[in-house]
C-alpha cells in the first residue's frame, strides 16, 4: 500500500472533524478541504498510472474513507464517490481521459443512475437530464451522469435485449446545480440535483461499465466498478460507527446518569450491549476486508472477477452498513438524553449512518439480488 496515501488521510482527518459543523451549515464541504484532499491525491485513488493517478488497491481506498469517515461522515463519502468516479477514466477514449483527470487538481464526480437521454450524431452526443445525489457537485470541475442511448427516439438496446447506458463526462461549467440537499444526515455532503439540457458531448466522453471492456488493463480495472462503489459506501459505514463506539466509551466513563451512583460505564447491561456492538461491527469489518481481498487476489491474477467473488463483494458491503448501523443505534441509544442534543457527536453520526444506508448499492435490494445468487436462480448480475 501507498503509506502517503493513508498517512494523508489520517493527518487531514482531524481538520475534518474540526470543519464538520461549519460544512453541515453550509451544506458542501469547505474549499480549504476539499482542496487538501485534492491536493493529497485522494480524489484519484481510482485514477490511471498513465495520468499520474494513484491506481490504488481496492484496500488503499476503503481505509483512506473508512479514515476520513470516523472524524467525519461527509468527508469520507465525497471522497468515495469522487474517487470511485476515476474509474471511468480507464473506460472513455484515452484523449477524454487526458482532459478530463489529466489535471491533478481536478475533481470529477456525478451519478451513476441513468436519469439522462442521450442521442448519438456522428460523433457527437446530445444530453438532457437531471441527477438526483450528486454528491460534492460544487467542488467538482467535471461531473459524469447516466445516459439512456435513445436511437429514432427509443431507447436504444443491446444484445439480449438489455437496455443501452452510457455514463457522459461534461464540463461541471455547463451544469446546472438546483439546490434540493435539505436533508437529515450527510448534509455537508452537497447533494444537490444536477441538470443539462440538449448539451454537446464528444462521444469519446462517454462510456457504458456495463457493455464496454476498460481500455486500461491493470488489475484495478478488472475489479467490478460497481463493487468497488459499494465496498466505497460501506467503508463509509464502517468508519461512522467506529467513531460512534469510541465516542460512547469516552462518554460512558465520564457520565454518571441521573438518579445512579454508577458512572454509564459501570452498568453491566452497557457494557454487554456495548461489546455486542463491538463484536459485529469487527465481524462486518472483517467479512469486507476479506472479500474484497478474494476479488482483488483475482485481479491481480490476470483473471476476471467471477460471479462468485461479486456476490461476496455486494454481500459483504451491505452486512458492514447494516451492522455497522446497529454499532451506531446502539451507541446512541446507550448515550442516553444527552444524544439526542447537536452538540453529541452521536446525534450527527446518527443522522449520517441513516442515511448511507439509502444508498442504493447497499439497499435492502441487495439482500435479495446476492440471494438468488446463493439460490440457484438465475439474475441479472449487470449491477453486481
Amino acid at each position: 500500500m501507498a503509506a502517503s496515501h493513508l498517512e494523508a488521510a489520517r493527518a487531514l482527518a482531524p481538520r475534518a472533524a474540526e470543519l464538520a459543523t461549519e460544512a453541515e451549515r453550509a451544506r458542501r464541504l469547505p474549499a480549504e478541504l476539499c482542496g487538501a484532499l485534492a491536493d493529497a491525491g485522494l480524489y484519484r485513488l481510482c485514477v490511471p498510472a498513465r495520468l499520474d493517478g494513484a491506481e490504488a488497491p481496492p484496500r488503499e481506498l476503503l481505509e483512506v474513507v473508512e479514515t476520513l469517515a470516523e472524524a467525519d461522515a461527509a468527508t469520507g463519502w465525497c471522497v468515495a464517490v469522487c474517487a470511485t468516479a476515476g474509474m471511468l477514466a480507464a473506460y472513455v477514449e484515452p484523449a477524454a481521459a487526458d482532459e478530463v483527470f489529466g489535471d491533478r487538481g481536478s475533481i470529477a464526480g456525478g451519478v451513476f443512475a441513468p436519469s439522462g437521454r442521450a442521442t448519438e450524431s456522428a460523433d457527437r452526443l446530445e444530453v438532457s437530464g437531471r441527477w438526483r445525489f450528486a454528491s460534492n457537485v460544487e467542488n467538482c470541475d467535471w461531473l459524469m451522469g447516466g445516459c439512456l442511448m435513445l436511437e429514432n427516439g427509443a431507447p436504444r438496446t443491446l444484445a439480449g435485449g438489455r437496455s443501452d447506458v452510457r455514463l457522459v463526462l461534461f464540463p461541471a461549467a455547463a451544469v446546472a446545480v438546483i439546490d434540493t440537499w435539505s436533508v437529515s444526515g450527510l448534509r455537508a455532503t452537497g447533494s444537490h440535483d444536477m441538470a443539462v439540457e440538449d448539451l454537446g458531448v464528444p462521444s469519446g466522453h462517454s462510456a457504458s461499465l456495463i457493455a464496454d471492456a476498460p481500455r486500461e488493463r491493470g488489475p484495478l480495472y478488472a475489479f467490478p466498478p460497481f463493487g468497488l462503489l459499494a465496498a466505497s459506501i460501506a467503508a463509509v459505514a464502517l468508519g461512522i460507527a467506529r467513531g460512534a463506539l469510541d465516542d460512547l466509551a469516552e462518554l460512558a466513563g465520564a457520565k454518571t446518569p441521573t438518579l445512579s451512583a454508577r458512572k454509564l460505564a459501570e452498568r453491566a447491561g452497557v457494557q454487554a450491549d456495548a461489546a455486542r456492538a463491538e463484536a459485529r461491527l469487527r465481524a462486518a469489518r472483517s467479512l469486507h476486508y476479506a472479500a474484497t481481498a478474494e476479488a482483488w487476489e483475482v485481479a491481480r491474477a490476470g483473471g476476471s472477477i467471477p460471479l462468485d467473488r461479486r456476490v461476496g463483494l455486494r454481500l459483504a458491503a451491505t452486512h458492514a452498513v447494516e451492522s455497522a448501523t446497529v454499532a451506531v443505534d446502539t451507541a446512541q441509544r446507550l448515550g442516553g438524553g444527552g444524544a439526542i442534543y447537536e452538540s453529541s457527536p452521536l446525534e450527527r453520526r446518527f443522522r449520517d449512518i441513516h442515511a448511507a444506508t439509502q444508498h442504493m448499492l447497499v439497499g435492502p435490494a441487495t439482500w435479495e439480488l446476492t440471494g438468488r445468487s446463493l439460490l440457484g436462480l438465475e439474475l441479472d448480475d449487470s449491477q453486481l
